[in-house]
């Protein structure tokens, strides 16, 4: 067994491990914010950082190409003196209690560095089922993936997706507009059912049936069938049913990597534990993006209630908090999550985090397509799903942000725009008095 040749890099200021949204950003905002040390800007992909949401839509369907992907230039990146690595996978790291230390990489190569960030995201979640590594079995979670998913999907008439979470329905709707025959199995009772409320997820299963879409709920998979060439010809359910199928796609969640954290003593917690100032648990690590493990960043939210995020505006917010702390200010993460998916002609754009609503308000446009769901708790808006409505999403944000309400009688009516009844807290029954 050979053994990889030890070479060492140039000692930096910071060394972020993970080309990702939040390690970009990260890179980005430092420089903004002063930072004068070199910075090395990590990935284990053979490819210059990129934007991941376009992989299951825009690119998957040839409407974009990968130079239009690409975050910066070469060009960019030296005049920032930021050192950008590729192809180069940590497997380890030796930190000093100052927050210095060496990070090692599978090829032999050795990374200095006087603060550490990791930006390492998370990879797909796996299905241990058999025939899985059939050919024609794929996921979709990075560049590499989808330049697969390209290559082979010209021949292919019927297409099964597993999962009908945002990607698996995101993909299934760019290869039903490339004219393929597409089936998405769910498992649960409903399509995303971690991320929408029960109206919005019937609303979703309701609009891609009209569109075509093949959609069974409660699905349970049995196999992969192998068509007698090493490559899935189908799959089967568990009770019988045959599904014909050249590929299959499986987007079934993500799992946080979380391996670096572990081996270096970090607390992990479905991800990297982080205070609201985007600090691990040794003081001096920063985690920033889909991997870290944050304060429930609402205003008001509960004390000690953690989540994790995986959205682009989480990992840009989050990076300019971890900034923040590189430089030796504090400034904690407050923020509104937002998110977006775009399936087809159906725009949908959540603002705020619904969980514990206990009550629902649906405001439809038939006519329009217009659809949205306003999520209360005890009387104040928390959250919004809105689909192709965007003045809808814009109103909740924007009322989250400054601490209003919505009166959920007034909202009923989809002829009223929201932005017109916002109402400060010392207001907020003064719509609902009038009722």
């Amino acid at each position: 067994m050979s053994t990889p040749d030890t070479t060492t890099a140039d000692p930096t200021g910071l060394l972020v491990i993970g080309a990702s949204q939040a390690g970009v950003q990260l890179a980005i905002s430092l420089r903004a914010l002063g930072f004068e040390e070199p910075i090395t800007l990590l990935g284990d992909e053979d490819h210059r950082p990129y934007q991941r949401p376009a992989l299951s839509k825009e690119f998957l369907q040839d409407k974009v190409d990968k130079e239009n992907l690409i975050f910066r230039s070469n060009d960019y990146w030296a005049e920032h003196g930021v050192a950008l690595v590729n192809g180069e996978r940590i497997t380890a790291v030796d930190k000093n209690d100052d927050g210095s230390g060496v990070a090692h990489a599978a090829s032999g190569t050795k990374f200095p560095f006087r603060r550490l960030a990791l930006a390492v995201g998370a990879r797909a979640r796996r299905m241990d089922i058999e025939g899985g590594n059939l050919a024609g079995v794929v996921y979709l979670r990075n560049a590499d993936d989808a330049l697969h998913l390209k290559e082979i999907v010209g021949p292919a008439s019927d297409v099964v997706v597993v999962g009908g979470g945002f990607i698996g329905l995101e993909a299934a709707a760019s290869l039903q507009g490339m004219g393929k025959n597409v089936t998405v199995l769910e498992y649960g009772p409903r399509l995303v059912g971690r991320a929408v409320g029960e109206e919005t997820a019937e609303f979703f299963l309701d609009a891609h049936r009209a569109r075509g879409l093949d959609i069974h709920l409660n699905a349970r998979i049995s196999r992969m069938v192998d068509g007698g060439t090493g490559a899935v010809s189908g799959v089967e359910l568990e009770d019988g049913t045959v599904l014909g199928a050249q590929i299959v796609l499986i987007g079934i969640g993500v799992i946080p990597n979380t391996e670096l954290a572990e081996q270096m003593g970090l607390a992990v917690d479905n991800g990297i534990v982080v205070d609201a100032n985007a600090l691990a648990s040794d003081g001096t690590t920063v985690a920033v993006g889909d991997v870290a493990n944050i304060p429930n960043p609402l205003p008001g939210a509960p004390a000690g209630e953690r989540l994790r995020l995986e959205s682009v505006n989480n990992a840009i917010e989050h990076a300019k908090v971890a900034a923040y702390s590189l430089m030796g200010h504090r400034e904690d993460y407050a923020g509104i999550p937002w998110f977006w998916s775009n399936q087809a002609d159906l725009k949908l754009q959540i603002a705020g985090l619904s969980m514990g609503f206990d009550q629902t308000v649906v405001r439809r446009v038939e006519e329009r397509g217009k659809f949205t769901v306003l999520y209360y708790r005890d009387g104040h808006i928390i959250a919004a799903d809105c689909v192709n409505a965007p003045l809808d999403f814009m109103a909740v944000k924007n009322a989250l942000g400054k601490g209003q309400n919505i009166p959920s009688n007034a909202a009923a009516d989809p002829a009223v725009q929201l932005k017109t009844l916002t109402t400060d807290p010392a207001d907020a029954t003064r719509l609902e008095g009038a009722s």
